[in-house]
């Protein structure tokens, strides 16, 4: 496995999942880079002993990430910085409908590369943040086979704990990387057109794993 195919795995499997575990009361008492330590070794621990996982299981896999991962991210404010401007011009129906298809985009293409997680270990960078900032960016890098991958997180305080509304991996923030991809497809056929190509997409991606 090449560094970035590693890392969006990684991105999947712990990424969107170190606050997934916590209880809401603890998470409100940790600091973000003590959440994201010792969560990830719980997440990473939970990957590694689960063999259907391991085997590729992808119905298995898939209940993991949409159970534990989606429900502890910021995934509303995350789409709305995918899609960009034209978010605030989207009706409710066309938001809500936004979020789904991006959700099962996210999940249909990380799933299958959780069984590709074997001794990785995460190691956290010195936080940079005043005890104040509502908005932080914990600086993480993987460890394991070959050379260390760079995976980084934006997170903000909210009234439930710390959640994640962004990564980096590799020096590639996720939602600029869709943005740019949404933006074509807004300006070629509009939200709806959006709609239709995630759906068109995620369709596919069903199709080839079936």
């Amino acid at each position: 496995m090449n560094r970035r195919s590693l890392g969006f795995v990684l991105s999947a499997s712990l990424g969107l999942a170190l606050l997934a575990s916590a209880p809401w009361v603890r998470a409100a008492e940790e600091a973000p880079d003590a959440l994201i330590k010792r969560i990830s070794a719980e997440v990473l621990d939970s990957i590694k002993s689960d063999k259907d996982v391991q085997n590729g299981d992808l119905t298995k896999v898939i209940g993991l990430v949409d159970s534990k991962i989606m429900p502890n991210v910021n995934f509303t404010r995350m789409t709305a910085s995918a899609v960009g401007r034209t978010w605030r011009q989207a009706t409710p129906e066309q938001q809500k409908r936004l979020q789904e298809e991006f959700k099962t985009l996210l999940v249909r293409t990380y799933s299958g590369a959780l069984s590709q997680v074997k001794d990785q270990t995460i190691s956290i960078k010195p936080l940079r943040a005043g005890p104040t900032d509502t908005e932080v960016v914990v600086r993480t890098e993987v460890l394991g086979r070959g050379d260390p991958v760079q995976l980084d997180y934006r997170m903000e305080k909210t009234a439930t704990g710390w959640k994640i509304y962004d990564l980096n991996v590799l020096g590639v923030w996720l939602v600029e990387t869709y943005r740019t991809q949404f933006a074509q497809e807004i300006n070629a056929k509009g939200v709806d057109g959006l709609i239709a190509a995630l759906a068109q997409r995620n369709k596919a991606n069903i199709a080839s794993k079936s």
